[in-house]
């Protein structure tokens, strides 16, 4: 696997344009998945582990599955024989067969998810701040893939607007997978966690606590379904999420006071 963050971001970009270097359909879904390449570039988290500071094992791992799966589903389009070497290989394939925002999302998510699921013992070697951070980037992106599958799940009685606000192929994403709003800039993080919970970003504080945290639970199970990946409903309990995360400190997801995360709780109450 490529060892620099550039060339991973190179990687990244040629599997869009499919195996013989041409690929209209797919090509506007590499807007999200360069979108978060780079930001994970951008923190330091993909650098070599020679580099200093070093990047980190646990990032690193769940890209290379990232990229694996996805140039995987293209070779096979170009005729690689045999079976796929994980499920989420099958739904790269799915996408590259038909090119939709459920599609692309079940892929890339299935991938994400099955890196946190097969890392985890990588997770837990990351500091505190940085393994709370890995459950907000987690919820983040299956609340994304949310708003374009389940809209009634994401955003209750404006479901209309689910599909707008999630399509990967728009500008909109950002403000879901644009992660940087949520996350220190650099890597390690060497601050005590509540001082960077402290300086969260307020749009994303809301979003988090007022829109996402409120569904938790629903979404953790809807997504293992949708995924068809079992695991996931072990990274969530009782609406608090637990990768690498003990349930006894959980008092750091619970909302801020004041009346607008109530409100925004209320007005996007998931709907059956």
């Amino acid at each position: 696997m490529a060892d620099s963050p550039r060339q991973r971001i190179a990687l990244l970009a040629r599997t869009y344009r499919g195996p013989f270097g041409r690929a209209p359909r797919h090509l506007p879904f590499r807007r999200a998945a360069m979108s978060f390449m780079r930001w994970q570039a951008d923190r330091g988290v993909l650098d070599p582990l020679t580099a200093w500071p070093p990047g980190s094992r646990w990032w690193r791992a769940v890209n290379d599955r990232l990229l694996r799966d996805g140039w995987e589903a293209m070779a096979r389009a170009g005729g690689m024989p045999g079976q796929p070497s994980s499920p989420a290989v099958g739904l790269w394939t799915a996408f590259v067969d038909r090119p939709t925002a459920r599609n692309w999302y079940r892929a890339h998510n299935a991938s994400i998810v099955g890196g946190y699921l097969d890392h985890r013992d990588l997770a837990e070697r990351e500091s505190m701040p940085e393994r709370f951070f890995l459950n907000v980037v987690l919820l983040r992106v299956l609340y994304a893939h949310a708003l374009v599958a389940a809209p009634r799940l994401a955003l209750g009685r404006l479901a209309v607007l689910g599909r707008f606000l999630g399509d990967p192929r728009l500008g909109m994403t950002g403000v879901f997978l644009s992660l940087g709003r949520v996350l220190p800039d650099r890597y390690p993080l060497a601050a005590e966690l509540r001082g960077y919970l402290a300086q969260e970003h307020h749009l994303g504080r809301m979003l988090d606590y007022g829109v996402i945290q409120p569904r938790l639970q629903l979404l953790y199970d809807w997504s293992a379904g949708e995924l068809d990946l079992p695991g996931l409903c072990d990274l969530v309990h009782d609406g608090n999420p637990t990768y690498a995360w003990s349930y006894a400190d959980r008092d750091v997801w619970v909302p801020p006071s004041g009346p607008l995360p109530r409100i925004l709780g209320r007005v996007t109450a998931p709907r059956p």
